[in-house]
């Protein structure tokens, strides 16, 4: 399959926070694949013989699939960078590339190394080694074109809330589940069953994939392509959301018949600013807000269910 490259390098007074806007952006194409260039982020050496060097220069990297929609995402990821540019004090230029998905996967390994997450945690890509310290918990993880390694903050935020707020034995839903990750986490962490739901059929290719590789049997897990809880008919003891703000928001009308009484609630995915629009949302849903945690420019939310 072909893809099509875009790339966006910029400069701006707070490269953290034009980052962070750029890569929302990015999200709101359902890409498949996002790769951060920035020069101070070292490559993992090792794995192959031409493998980038350190970047130069501030920039995202999305990638489109090659179909009839490219050339109009394409022209509205230039609309939305412009009307960005509006109200913030950035330069930035766009540049595209056609890929085969072979080079794709070459592109963005240099940028994913093992790192801990949270107490116990620790993401291994899984072509690169890892030497166990005691009490690592460790996940097997190849990304491959879904969303989550575990880098980017909104992810690790998920992970640290499902480490403190999972029980063993808990039945765990992950809405959008991406690479996997999130339901990985889980049942390392003694989750009984876990389900992921995502819109993406690639995704939800990955994600089976990743439960594989991570000693997980086909009776273990259960995923599903589909668009929020659109057929989820059984109740669980723990959902994961890793989406954007106003999914959530839509989400919340229908999470009293997909979560037990007492059940746990966490999301993330929202910029910090639009975390108290989603925990009234919550508290309206008759969740009791149990803790909110912010990392760089996001916030996740865990909310236990009492109505």
């Amino acid at each position: 399959m072909k893809w099509i490259e875009a790339k966006v390098v910029f400069d701006a007074e707070d490269n953290h926070l034009a980052g962070e806007l750029i890569t929302n952006l990015f999200f709101e194409f359902d890409l498949k694949g996002l790769v951060e260039e920035d020069p101070a982020i070292e490559p993992t050496g090792g794995w192959a013989e031409d493998s980038i060097g350190r970047a130069k220069q501030h920039a995202l990297v999305g990638y489109f699939p090659k179909d009839r929609q490219a050339k109009k995402c394409c022209r509205a990821l230039e609309k939305k960078l412009s009307l960005l540019k509006k109200n913030f004090v950035l330069l930035y230029r766009v540049s595209y590339k056609e890929l085969d998905e072979e080079d794709w996967a070459e592109a963005w390994k240099a940028f994913f190394e093992p790192q801990k997450i949270g107490q116990k945690i620790v993401v291994k890509p899984s072509w690169c080694a890892y030497t166990e310290h005691p009490g690592d918990i460790v996940l097997e993880l190849d990304p491959g074109m879904a969303f989550g390694t575990g880098t980017h903050p909104t992810t690790a935020l998920c992970i640290r809330l499902i480490e403190d707020y999972l029980n063993q034995g808990d039945s765990f839903l992950d809405l959008g589940t991406g690479s996997g990750i999130l339901m990985i986490v889980a049942a390392k962490l003694g989750a009984g069953f876990v389900c992921g739901l995502d819109k993406d059929s690639a995704a939800v290719d990955v994600a089976a994939a990743n439960l594989k590789l991570n000693g997980l049997d086909s009776g273990d897990f259960f995923l599903q392509t589909g668009n929020l809880l659109t057929g989820i008919t059984e109740k669980y003891d723990f959902i994961a959301a890793n989406i954007f703000t106003h999914v959530i928001i839509e989400l919340l009308d229908d999470l009293p018949r997909t979560l037990v009484r007492g059940g746990i609630f966490v999301c993330s995915g929202m910029f910090a600013e639009n975390k108290k629009l989603v925990a009234a949302g919550m508290k309206n849903m008759g969740f009791e807000i149990l803790e909110i945690r912010e990392l760089e420019e996001w916030a996740a939310i865990a909310g236990r269910f009492h109505s």
